[in-house]
């Protein structure tokens, strides 16, 4: 397997980018992804997004505003050959989740490697003619943008909030004003830019381009909490009504210090050691769940064909259009895929898939040892999948 090198400046460090760049300010990467080059072209795009199973977007957008009438209009997936019939000028399509596409496109994901794999969230593609583009926008995770194909120019300016005054009767979150441009170049064929969280950016195409987007998400609290709030339905000493001090009061009267009390017991619940396991285990499965629903391979190979192809050099690696992560505890390790805790397993197969989550490529000695049933089941499961030697 070729090893890819960190998509930075050779100038940069990744302790340097995470301490003054990461989620603070943008950072053009010329030349971050070579790779991207030529991998894919348009129509390799078009014809992804007329797939059943593919989730995508096509943004057109009108040439002028006309009174009552959005300027943008949005099309969603399923997609069919008469939607790029007699298109504007102007015109957009995305699609997400290109991982479970094309895994050696998810394998690019090594160069983001100074990030947590589990704040992975997808890779999606842009496709647009010259003068195609998604609008003046802000996003809330973090995304590197990579031209794949073709040029883009990226403008970017101010940093939005919940303050930011959106175009009224659009579709998509747009907005009129970006401040000051601290940023416009055109990105070439391999040329990468990364974009912090709220930071204001536009892209217009110069010529035909795809532009992949490598977005990476953390959770929001609500998630959290309805998550604690799920595991925590499975313990029943949290049924048992509290006991709490009472002091004279007016009848139809809930005080302070009752509320007080409450809380107080619910943050040493949360803060004791059960606590810790309902919080761990909530946080794992929401971020191992998959924002997208995945799309299982037509065809496995069967067990012994998959021991003869490893017996052959072949190797197996993560699918990094799956969620597989673990944490340490007091008792060992878990392991979770896409969001599921995965109980019952020997020391030995805990060991291949701690390896497999890191990213590290196993060959034929590292798993000899595993039952080849379930090697056969991971990669059925799409947790797993095999790059065969050449």
């Amino acid at each position: 397997m070729t090893s890819i090198p960190l998509c930075l400046p050779d100038s940069i460090t990744p302790e340097q980018f995470l301490a003054e760049y990461w989620q603070k300010k943008p950072l053009l990467i010329k030349q971050g992804l070579p790779q991207l080059i030529d991998m894919f072209e348009p129509d390799d795009m078009i014809g992804l997004a007329l797939e059943e199973d593919a989730s995508a977007r096509l943004l057109t957008q009108a040439a002028s505003k006309k009174e009552g009438q959005a300027q943008w209009q949005l099309k969603k997936s399923p997609l069919s050959e008469t939607d790029f019939e007699n298109l504007p000028e102007q015109w957009t399509v995305l699609v997400q989740n290109l991982e479970q596409w094309s895994p050696e496109l998810g394998q690019l994901w090594q160069a983001f490697d100074f990030i947590p794999q589990w704040q992975r969230d997808d890779i999606m593609v842009s496709y647009a003619p010259a003068g195609g583009s998604v609008g003046k926008h802000y996003d809330d995770y973090d995304v590197f943008l990579a031209q794949g194909y073709g040029s883009r120019r990226w403008q970017l300016g101010k940093f939005c909030d919940e303050q930011t005054e959106f175009v009224a009767d659009e579709p998509i979150r747009l907005f009129d004003d970006m401040g000051e441009l601290i940023f416009d170049e055109i990105l070439e064929a391999g040329d990468v830019l990364y974009v912090p969280p709220k930071l204001s950016h536009f892209g217009v195409a110069q010529d035909d381009c795809l532009t992949f987007s490598f977005g990476c998400r953390r959770p929001n609290l609500m998630q959290i909490i309805d998550s604690v709030a799920d595991i925590a339905t499975n313990d029943s000493q949290l049924f048992i009504p509290m006991l709490l001090p009472q002091t004279l009061q007016n009848s139809g009267e809930l005080q302070a210090d009752s509320i007080a009390a409450i809380k107080a017991q619910l943050l040493e619940m949360l803060q004791s050691e059960r606590g810790d396991d309902m919080i761990r285990q909530a946080v794992s499965e929401v971020i191992g769940k998959r924002q997208y629903d995945a799309l299982m391979p037509e065809e496995t190979l069967d067990t012994e064909a998959l021991m003869q192809a490893l017996s052959e050099g072949a190797t197996l690696q993560a699918d990094y259009s799956n969620r597989l992560l673990y944490n340490k505890t007091g008792n060992g390790i878990v392991l979770y895929a896409n969001g599921q805790r995965l109980d019952g397993l020997d020391d030995a197969a805990i060991a291949v898939l701690v390896r497999l989550a890191d990213g590290e490529p196993l060959q034929y000695s590292d798993v000899k040892d595993i039952d080849a049933d379930d090697l056969s089941e991971w990669l059925e499961n799409g947790w797993i999948w095999i790059e065969m030697a050449e």
